[in-house]
């Protein structure tokens, strides 16, 4: 398969909007909306991470996390990202960058709410990216959250957030043979308005 630059659309959140409904309809995706982030870290290392995506827009694309986690502290330091979906049995690649802001809150309450309850509780019993002495002390933490809201809601921690990638560019991959693949990438202007360009395999 080959992309032709007659066949693209002028906006790639369209694009990528159609390659995203392509994987997560393909029964050997099991999670389409796996991405690797990339930040750095106060401390100027690069770090990459497995996170998922939780909606996309012109406006970007959305994650959640601890902000106290290594990822939330390195985004508190430096608020820009890359974001790389990889969709093997399609032999698709898509890369984003640009800076990252926090979502509103009650967007964040909104999205937490629907999270199933042990995954909210945990989110409250993590104190993520720091040293655990052991699995029985993150167990001993659990029960505690368990008994602290037993029976009522668990609201959103509020160390715990959500985070949207303001795309300046994307990059679409396809693999082709021969490592001849075709790449196009897309660069948002100050403007507002994208330019598309071909790139060499």
């Amino acid at each position: 398969m080959t992309l032709r630059a007659a066949d693209l659309p002028s906006d790639p959140i369209a694009l990528f909007a159609k390659w995203f409904a392509e994987a997560e309809a393909d029964p050997r995706m099991a999670f389409a909306e796996a991405a690797c982030l990339s930040t750095l870290a106060p401390d100027g290392g690069l770090d990459g991470r497995m996170v998922l995506m939780k909606g996309f827009s012109p406006a970007g694309f959305v994650f959640y996390t601890n902000a106290g986690s290594r990822k939330g502290r390195s985004l508190a330091a430096h608020p820009r990202a890359a974001m790389t979906f990889y969709w093997e049995p399609l032999r698709r690649q898509v890369r984003i960058r640009g800076p990252v802001e926090p979502v509103p809150a009650n967007q964040a309450n909104a999205y937490f709410a629907s999270r199933p309850r042990g995954s909210r509780i945990g989110a409250w019993a993590s104190k993520q990216s720091s040293e655990l002495a052991s699995r029985a002390e993150l167990e001993a933490r659990v029960r505690e959250i368990e008994a602290r809201f037993s029976g009522g809601p668990v609201p959103r921690p509020p160390h715990w957030n959500g985070y949207r990638i303001a795309p300046e560019v994307i990059e679409f991959w396809q693999e082709s043979d021969s490592r001849l693949h075709d790449r196009f990438v897309y660069a948002r202007s100050a403007e507002g308005l994208w330019t598309r360009r071909r790139l060499f395999p």
